[in-house]
């Protein structure tokens, strides 16, 4: 496929995983099984918070709109991923490359902000209990959400923006199982000093700001939970954003090895090891860390699957 349009090449080859048959498949196998039950826990936790009033609540809001985008996420990155142990090389035109780096960038930003606003959320919930309710209406609720897509999608815009203006010459191999920046601007034949900046100073921003408040955020919640004078009470608090927390360290520990970088380094078989990490592994665990072990939830899946009529609520957020 090594076709030109103009000074752009038509399409881009990506290269699979390089593995004996029988362990390509038993790889299949494992994550196309992952893939499935991901879809259906985050369907069964976005269905069950839309359909039961008592979660109408910011903590549980938040909750479906991060299971919602990753329903999105692993839609836009897992077939990519299954599909590199069916083939070695497949090929992509250059505008469904960029079509899906610009979803793919903006779900990953999008997710990164709003794992920030959760971490608020459940500041203002322990540290400013009796305020909570006037600090976080739904309508806040509402506008941080909308503003987590917002600025994820927009930050994807503004990186595509100086990617697609980069001139692709040949040759046309990605080594990684879907188009993402780095492998992209290794293959360009014009200067790529500026987009890599720019992918790079957007990158801190959408990674390191949204870091910032989650620290920020754990450090006040951490001291008001240390101020609570029965053990009892240390446990209550702390086990309503013990979830968030672990979630967050991994999401952040492999966005920010793989992405916080400014030169493209993606050439090596390990960034594709890497990158399985954070498209089928963290959005599998995702889901079970937030909300299948969460009473709330469960008795109201319960309720409404299964139509029992009564169960205890916790005590509220």
């Amino acid at each position: 496929m090594r076709n030109f349009s103009g000074d752009h090449v038509e399409g881009f080859v990506l290269v699979g995983f390089a593995a004996s048959p029988p362990l390509q498949l038993l790889l299949f196998t494992l994550f196309l099984a992952m893939y499935l039950l991901t879809l259906l826990e985050n369907a069964f936790i976005v269905s069950t918070i839309w359909l039961t009033a008592s979660l109408h609540r910011p903590m549980y809001f938040f909750l479906g709109h991060l299971s919602f985008l990753e329903l999105w996420y692993i839609n836009v990155t897992v077939p990519r991923l299954l599909g590199a142990f069916l083939s070695q090389n497949r090929r992509v035109s250059y505008v469904g490359c960029m079509t899906q780096l610009y979803f793919f960038i903006a779900l990953a930003c999008t997710e990164c902000v709003l794992l920030a606003v959760m971490a608020y959320d459940r500041y203002l919930a322990i540290c400013e209990p009796l305020r909570y309710p006037s600090l976080m209406p739904s309508s806040m609720a509402t506008r941080l959400a909308a503003s987590s897509w917002g600025s994820g999608f927009f930050s994807s815009m503004m990186k595509l923006l100086f990617i697609s203006r980069l001139s692709y010459c040949g040759p046309n191999i990605i080594n990684h199982f879907f188009c993402d920046i780095s492998p992209l601007l290794n293959l360009t034949c014009s200067d790529k000093e500026q987009a890599e900046l720019v992918d790079f100073l957007l990158a801190l921003v959408m990674i390191l700001l949204p870091l910032l408040v989650v620290v920020s955020s754990y450090v006040a919640i951490i001291a008001a939970i240390l101020r609570i004078p029965t053990a009892q009470g240390r446990h209550k608090a702390f086990s309503t954003c013990a979830s968030h927390l672990v979630v967050v360290v991994i999401y952040y520990s492999s966005t920010l090895f793989t992405y916080a970088r400014p030169r493209a380094m993606y050439t090596f078989n390990h960034n594709k090891i890497i990158s399985v990490l954070y498209t089928v592994i963290v959005p599998f665990f995702n889901p079970a860390i937030y909300c299948l072990r969460n009473k709330e939830v469960k008795d109201a899946f319960r309720k409404t699957v299964l139509g029992k009529c009564h169960y205890p609520r916790d005590v509220p957020d």
